[in-house]
């Protein structure tokens, strides 16, 4: 079983990401049995076949817009978001989104090309979970989380930028 971080700890993941091969079609696929985590497209697809399942979850690739899922999130145990590659940042903006904009509350967990050095501005627009690559160290990953002590701008994690937050005193030097 792979492990995963999830809420600044390693633990071992129990969901399946259901990856579409060349050959499947997104009304075609087989969806395993068990916790799953189907494409968006999946969902648009199989809508009717899998609203009856309890343990599933959606992924969405960068390319996609948060917005379509916006009135079936509470449904989803797990949203993930998928980085292609390291340098594809859309992902954040969609982290962002559905935490701020679309109020999703469940698991948000990063999946594809996550590397140590992209943990902690993740988790600021909101994911609290991470699958990182394979080919990487778990635990040396888990403290990207921590890289940082302070914040300047404001963001999911923070509300208020550092200027409003710190305290200044009287008779301080400019």
């Amino acid at each position: 079983m792979r492990n995963i971080i999830k809420n600044k700890a390693v633990v071992a993941d129990d969901w399946n990401v259901l990856r579409l091969s060349e050959d499947d079609t997104p009304d075609a696929v087989a969806i395993p049995e068990g916790r799953v985590i189907v494409p968006l497209k999946v969902w648009q697809q199989q809508r009717a076949a899998l609203e009856t399942r309890a343990e599933l979850g959606v992924w969405i690739a960068s390319s996609e817009r948060p917005e379509e899922l916006k009135d079936d999130l509470g449904r989803f145990q797990v949203v993930a978001v998928d980085f292609p590659k390291f340098g594809d940042g859309r992902g954040y903006s969609i982290a962002y989104n559905l935490r701020a904009r679309l109020g999703y509350a469940g698991e948000l967990r990063a999946i594809g090309d996550v590397l140590r050095d992209q943990l902690f501005l993740m988790q600021r627009v909101g994911f609290d979970a991470f699958a990182t690559r394979e080919d990487r160290n778990i635990h040396d990953a888990l403290k990207g989380l921590t890289d940082f002590s302070e914040v300047y701008s404001n963001s999911w994690d923070k509300k208020s930028p550092l200027f409003r937050r710190v305290q200044r005193g009287v008779g301080a030097e400019a």
